[in-house]
């Protein structure tokens, strides 16, 4: 199957699929099972010849590693809501609509900035 069609199968360009092939970009779980589906595989089938150190340096293998770092917990930038809300805000079809959202957002913000100063004295 060529990358166009394997694209076009699971709605993307042949340009993801190609970065997808050479790593460069990862390869979620839905995605994952897309690819699966499409290719008429189980998930396993991806797994099959793993290589012993690659799947040694798993997070899952080192006790402790799956667990973010403090700057990480700190940053909200690499947080699953951050995420999601970002994904959220750019399916919404109509600028105007995301633009309001976007300014009520900020105000929101620095209300609760001013909020938060008068029940700290």
């Amino acid at each position: 199957m060529s990358q166009e069609k394997l694209g076009e199968a699971i709605g993307l360009t042949f340009q993801q699929v190609q970065k997808y092939e050479r790593g460069a970009n990862r390869v979620g779980a839905s995605r994952l099972f897309d690819l699966s589906r499409v290719l008429d595989v189980p998930v396993g089938f991806f797994f099959d010849e793993m290589p012993n150190d690659v799947a040694a340096s798993s997070p899952a293998q080192r006790p402790g590693a799956a667990e973010p770092s403090p700057e990480q917990e700190l940053d909200p930038l690499v947080k699953r809501e951050t995420l999601e809300l970002v994904r959220a805000y750019y399916k919404i079809q109509d600028p105007s609509i995301r633009k309001r959202l976007f300014e009520m957002t900020k105000a929101l913000a620095a209300a609760g900035g001013k909020d938060a100063d008068k029940v700290e004295d």
